[in-house]
């Protein structure tokens, strides 16, 4: 990771991120994983930096938002170059991005969505187990050993609120927040994204099951050595292809 300096002047070179960071906004929104305004993703691009999605005065809302949303801003929340808020606002749960993110230095995305699935499974008392496996290995996988719960239903605004999210996320790469949402951390937007999505999948599925009458049971212990890493080319790669082509507007 590198430090701010010389480049503070330039932030048009961050212009693949700032797209990269845009789009994972627009597939979260196309899945169902936020609605309006309400949700943003960060990308963090050095040691006193990060790109985040800002709301402007004609924001008109995640599903539509664009390359000039996402702007570079320092982890205490000022501008990262000149000009960078200019007609634009951080948000007000900035904290949640700056202490996920200083908790590990292997994360560099977070993503803090509101997929209604999630919460409502929550709600309900189900906590979100590996009820399948060859149906989404890596969900599987996110859920093996529990998915963590933080128990307030707060806007998380200040450090202290973010420094108990994150002690209650206990170090996994997701986090459930009560009555709110959930925050999504990995080494790549793409895989932020991704994992929240499979969430939210693990989520609605478990909701059927329950609305079916039937009883959620984790998969079988043997099962896991024949449910191998598939790599990043499948689980990664090819799936974002596959969710920004579904996230394009036809």
């Amino acid at each position: 990771m590198t430090r701010a300096g010389d480049d503070d002047a330039a932030p048009t070179t961050l212009a693949a991120e700032r797209a990269l960071v845009a789009t994972g906004c627009r597939v979260a929104a196309a899945r169902g994983l936020v609605d309006g305004i309400l949700g943003h993703l960060s990308l963090r691009v050095d040691d006193d930096r990060l790109l985040i999605r800002c709301r402007s005065d004609d924001d008109a809302g995640v599903a539509f938002t664009r390359a000039a949303d996402i702007r570079l801003i320092r982890l205490d929340g000022s501008p990262g170059a000149a000009g960078e808020l200019d007609g634009y606002r951080v948000p007000n749960e900035l904290p949640i991005h700056v202490e996920t993110l200083r908790a590990d230095p292997g994360r560099r995305a977070v993503a803090h969505l509101h997929p209604p699935a999630v919460v409502a499974a929550d709600l309900a008392g189900i906590a979100l187990r590996p009820i399948y496996g060859a149906y989404d290995i890596p969900g599987a996988g996110l859920a093996r050993g529990g998915v963590p719960v933080y128990p307030r239903a707060v806007l998380i605004r200040t450090t202290e609120l973010a420094e108990e999210m994150v002690a209650a996320m206990r170090g996994r790469p997701v986090v459930i927040c009560r009555g709110h949402g959930i925050v999504s951390a990995a080494t790549s937007v793409q895989h932020a994204v991704l994992q929240a999505i499979s969430l939210d999948r693990l989520a609605q599925l478990s909701l059927r099951v329950r609305a079916a009458g039937g009883t959620l049971r984790e998969i079988d212990e043997a099962d896991w050595a024949d449910l191998p890493d598939l790599g990043a080319g499948f689980a990664v790669d090819a799936a974002w292809r596959h969710e920004v082509a579904r996230a394009q507007p036809s």
